[in-house]
C-alpha cells in the first residue's frame, strides 16, 4: 500500500502523516507513506485544498486533518 500526504508541508499537512502513521501502525499493515508537496504533482490530482490524502492512486480526502480512527476506517474500506 502506497499513502501519499499531499500538501505544502504546513502543519496540517505534517499532522496529517502523522495521524496517517498511527493508523498504519494500528491496522498492523506494511505501507509506504510519501509527502507529496511539490504544487503540479498535487494539482495532478485534482483537489483544490490542501492536506490531502491518497491511498494506492485514489484521493481519499483533502482539504482537512483526518483523525487516525477516520483513516483507518478509510483503509479498511480500500483492503
Amino acid at each position: 500500500m502506497v499513502i501519499k500526504i499531499l500538501g505544502s508541508g504546513c502543519k496540517n499537512c505534517t499532522v496529517l502523516k502523522e495521524n496517517t502513521e498511527v493508523a498504519v501502525k494500528e491496522l498492523g499493515i506494511e505501507a509506504e507513506i510519501v509527502k507529496v508537496t511539490d504544487f503540479k504533482d498535487i494539482m495532478s490530482y485534482g483537489i483544490m485544498s490542501t492536506p490531502g490524502l491518497v491511498i494506492d492512486e485514489k484521493v481519499v480526502s483533502y482539504g482537512k486533518v483526518l483523525k487516525p480512527q477516520e483513516i483507518v476506517k478509510l483503509m479498511e474500506k480500500l483492503k
